[in-house]
Formats: structure tokens, C-alpha cells, sequence
């Protein structure tokens, strides 16, 4: 005589549907989200690293006017560390810093190339300094175009970043314009612009270590560096989009 309940005999039943178990064990077990860490600090410690350093021989301190030592920042701390930490923005869904980290990261790699005697750009105007000149000009021009895009762009996130990106840009298009003055043979007037584009790049330098400081002391929650958040003036816009 069996001894089998109806309970018991759901329960093999059970054991045996696969699709059964699969749907249970499924609902049961809850994936924790994957959690990157933030590497927005290392992008901006590079790039404020790199372009004070190139701002202080824009302006000639101690008289350091040779570019060229600055190719191992270039290269090693701005290309790479920005490129590379531009993908983890990227996998947290960041669009924007991805696009900024990026871009600063080639236009360092770029710039690094130009300097570089190994690619030979300069060697290929061979005495025509005021085409190269005007060459290097079109150069950054182009990059102020860009920068004055990501500053549009950051005008819903904070004071911070708007700074930046502005004293980006006016370093840029001031360091374009000598440049030109250059090729046309207005050395004083050159020598005049690459100071004030090199002042311009300092600012914003420093206020990208700020942003560094505030993103290291956030994490050690020792304190919160203000921003000035400026996304509430932003507020009507984004809730259009939603």
C-alpha cells in the first residue's frame, strides 16, 4: 500500500520540472548591481597636472619657454589617464564626461605628436615658420570650437565645470590668436597672447584641482567642497525632456 500524500507527491513533481525550479531559484536569488568606483579624479588630476604645467611656460616662468619637456605629460598622464578613465565614465552611463575625458585626452596625445621631433611635423615646413605658425593656428581654433561646445553643455551641472571649460576656451583662442600674430611676423604681440592664454589655462587648471579636492574629500566624507550646483536654474528644461 502506498504511502505517498498528494502533498508529497507535488513535491517530486516539483524536484523534476526543471523550468520549475529555474523560474523559483530565479525569483529567489536577487543579483547585487555592479558598482564601479569613480575614477573622475585621476581624468582631472591629469589634465589639471598637464595644463598648469604647460600654462607656467606659456607665461614664461623662470624663464621656461620650451614646451618640449612636457611631451612625457602628454602622452603618459593626459592621454592615457584620461582616455582610460573616460571608459569607466562610460560604463556608469556618463555620456558627457566620457565625451570631455576623451577629447582632452587626443588633444594632449595630438599637441604631444606636434612637439615630438620623432613625427617630424615641424621638419616638414622646413624654413616656412609662418605656414607652420598658421597651421598650429587652425590647430587650436578647431579645439576652441570644441570646448566652447562642452561649455554649452555644462551650463546645467555647476559653476566648477563652467569655469573650466571658459578659461579653457579663452586660453585656447588666445594661444590660436599668437599663433597667427606669429605667421605675421608681430613677435611682442605673439609673446603678449601666449601669457594671457597661458594665465587662462592656469585658472582653469586650478579650479580643476579644486574639483579634485572636492571629489577626494567626498569620497573620504570629511567634507563637501561646494560647486555651485546650477542645475535648479536648468530644472524646467529637463522635466520637458522627461
Amino acid at each position: 500500500m502506498s504511502t505517498t500524500s498528494p502533498t508529497d507527491s507535488k513535491n517530486v513533481t516539483d524536484a523534476f520540472d526543471i523550468e520549475r525550479q529555474a523560474s523559483v531559484t530565479a525569483a529567489a536569488v536577487q543579483v547585487a548591481p555592479k558598482s564601479l568606483g569613480a575614477g573622475s579624479a585621476l581624468a582631472l588630476g591629469a589634465f589639471g597636472t598637464t595644463l598648469t604645467t604647460l600654462s607656467l611656460s606659456l607665461m614664461e616662468w623662470r624663464g621656461v619657454t620650451i614646451t618640449n619637456v612636457y611631451v612625457g605629460n602628454f602622452f603618459f598622464i593626459a592621454a592615457f589617464g584620461l582616455v582610460i578613465t573616460a571608459q569607466w565614465e562610460l560604463s556608469v552611463g556618463n555620456g558627457f564626461a566620457y565625451t570631455v575625458f576623451s577629447a582632452f585626452g587626443l588633444f594632449y596625445a595630438g599637441y604631444g605628436a606636434i612637439l615630438t621631433p620623432a613625427f617630424g611635423v615641424a621638419q616638414a615646413y622646413g624654413s616656412d615658420t609662418a605656414q607652420y605658425n598658421n597651421a598650429l593656428g587652425f590647430f587650436m581654433i578647431l579645439w576652441t570650437v570644441f570646448v566652447f561646445a562642452f561649455l554649452i553643455a555644462s551650463l546645467p551641472i555647476n559653476v566648477a565645470n563652467i569655469l573650466v571649460f571658459f578659461f579653457v576656451d579663452l586660453g585656447f583662442l588666445t594661444v590660436a590668436a599668437s599663433y597667427f600674430a606669429d605667421a605675421d611676423g608681430h613677435a611682442e604681440s605673439a609673446r603678449a597672447l601666449r601669457k594671457t592664454g597661458g594665465a587662462s589655462c592656469f585658472v582653469a587648471g586650478m579650479v580643476g584641482w579644486y574639483i579634485v579636492f572636492h571629489l577626494f574629500l567626498k569620497d573620504n566624507s570629511l567634507l563637501e567642497l561646494p560647486l555651485g550646483d546650477t542645475g535648479r536654474y536648468f530644472a524646467k528644461s529637463r522635466k520637458r525632456e522627461e
